[in-house]
């Protein structure tokens, strides 16, 4: 009987520590799932820039034939980076958070949100010209070279943007906080996104670039591989 009740009591304590394992293991899990604050930022840059290939590729399509580019994706693509680019993640966040605190640090990255904030107020110029023409049933041929020139400037300018945001002024950032301060900046930001949205914003925003994709033939990334190099 003592031999059986030992392995009884091994058993029941092996089973808690399973069920303790797992439980910590689904903690674990669940921590990390936690979005932090610049992976949040960089993700949003992620959709952005699926944008920019967008107006890459009409573009190309307006320097080769205008006719062929249907207005209406160019539309939903400039919609998308008004609301979910301009009024949410340069006004709300990189604005009202990033730059100000940026800017009152000593060292090299100080000197990028004013030029960063010129910038977001250029490509809003360029949202409002797009909308505008994007809006018209076709684009007007006299239109098709000066939007595509603006277009491939823009992605030019924002290409170089984002790279420095993303590896040098969100690096500045997060180092000058504590890590307890850097925590609440991402929950901030996530009820900041909710409260904007009504829920995850960044998933309507990547289902809805997704279409767009689909609806210019953009969706099979296979095509853009590039052909192997010249041999030497």
């Amino acid at each position: 009987m003592t031999t059986r009740r030992r392995l009884l009591q091994t058993s029941i304590a092996a089973s808690g520590l399973l069920a303790g394992s797992s439980s910590g293991f689904a903690g674990a899990a669940e921590r990390e799932k936690t979005v932090t604050a610049n992976e949040d930022l960089m993700r949003e840059h992620g959709v952005l820039r699926r944008a920019l290939l967008v107006y890459g590729a009409v573009a190309d399509r307006l320097m080769r034939d205008a006719a062929s580019v249907p207005p209406a994706p160019l539309l939903r693509t400039a919609r998308l980076f008004r609301q979910f680019g301009e009024d949410y993640h340069e006004r709300r966040l990189e604005e009202k958070y990033i730059f100000p605190a940026v800017r009152k640090l000593s060292g090299p990255a100080a000197r990028y949100p004013d030029v960063l904030e010129m910038q977001h107020n250029r490509g809003r110029e360029l949202t409002t010209y797009v909308m505008q023409l994007a809006r018209q049933e076709r684009i007007p041929a006299a239109q098709a070279r000066p939007l595509a020139t603006a277009l491939q400037q823009f992605n030019l300018m924002y290409e170089n943007h984002t790279a420095r945001e993303d590896t040098i002024v969100f690096v500045a950032w997060k180092d000058s906080l504590s890590g307890t301060a850097y925590k609440e900046m991402g929950e901030r930001f996530e009820a900041i996104e909710k409260q904007v949205f009504g829920h995850d914003g960044f998933e309507d925003a990547v289902k809805t670039i997704g279409e767009i994709e689909g609806e210019l033939g953009l969706t099979d990334i296979a095509q853009f591989t590039m052909p192997a190099p010249p041999r030497i």
